[in-house]
């Protein structure tokens, strides 16, 4: 599985609406993120059920570390780095 140029994998899951809670969880905290491999449900694309290898939460790599302290619920400060306008 491929995944986009200057992100990285900051956790994988192993039903699709885990990803898109932490998903959620990171953009509330102004950290962008994106779910790769949803679409490999058991049961196909829009089944929100197992999927077959897991789901990819993906963040820059830039903000790995704060996406990491967020899912474990620690505060973080906005960073030029990755924040807003950043890129």
């Amino acid at each position: 599985m491929s995944q986009p140029s200057g992100w990285a994998v900051v956790a994988t899951y192993g039903q699709v609406y885990e990803a898109e809670i932490s998903k959620a969880i990171l953009e509330s905290a102004g950290i962008p993120a994106q779910v790769l491999g949803e679409h490999i449900g058991v049961f196909g694309p829009g089944w929100s059920g197992m999927a077959i290898g897991g789901v990819r939460l993906m963040v820059p790599a830039a903000a790995l570390e704060d996406a990491r302290e967020v899912l474990e619920g620690r505060e973080v400060e906005d960073s030029e780095e990755w924040g807003p306008g950043a890129g």
